[in-house]
């Protein structure tokens, strides 16, 4: 038997039935509850105080497409596999970004990154699950922008556990 809901008002016969069907419950007790682990790394917000210093010099288009993995003239296929299992020095998510704000938050998020010299960073840009036709947008537009940034010498997907194909590992440039 369905139960009718109308704007939220659940019907009473409706209500008795889920009672009587569930029975009495207990709640748990506190020590029987799991505690989450925090994350090794913490992502940071960025604040907006310096958006205004750094030009944006990256395009949203590409008659290439956007790479799985990519990696600049010169440099060895063994960078790819050094950089999957290189420590992440540092973080940014683009979840709920629109294309222009997370253009401008990479671009801060990687002049910061080379500022401090870090080496290997992580964006996660997410999957594209809840876009419409499910399309990744901030994964093409993300991996596309890495392509055209100086500073940047590879990427590739992050593995499954730190985010798979919903977040890149890039490695940037020492000394820059």
């Amino acid at each position: 038997m369905p139960l009718s809901v109308k704007k939220g008002i659940v019907e009473p016969e409706d209500a008795a039935l889920f009672r009587k069907t569930v029975g009495d419950i207990t709640p748990l007790a506190d020590q029987n509850r799991i505690t989450p682990a925090t994350p090794s790394i913490q992502t940071r917000v960025r604040s907006t105080t310096s958006r205004h210093t750094i030009a944006d010099t990256l395009s949203d288009y590409s008659s290439r497409g956007s790479p799985a993995d990519f990696l600049r003239n010169g440099l060895s296929r063994l960078t790819i596999k050094k950089l999957r299992r290189g420590t992440v020095q540092d973080s940014l998510d683009l979840h709920g970004s629109t294309g222009d704000a997370a253009r401008q938050l990479l671009q801060e998020f990687l002049h910061h990154a080379v500022q401090n010299q870090l080496r290997c960073v992580r964006v996660i840009h997410g999957k594209g699950m809840n876009s419409r036709g499910g399309e990744a947008v901030l994964r093409t537009l993300t991996r596309n922008w890495l392509t055209q940034h100086p500073h940047v010498l590879a990427f590739c997907a992050a593995s499954p556990e730190a985010g798979g194909n919903g977040a890149v590992l890039i490695l940037l440039k020492s000394g820059a």
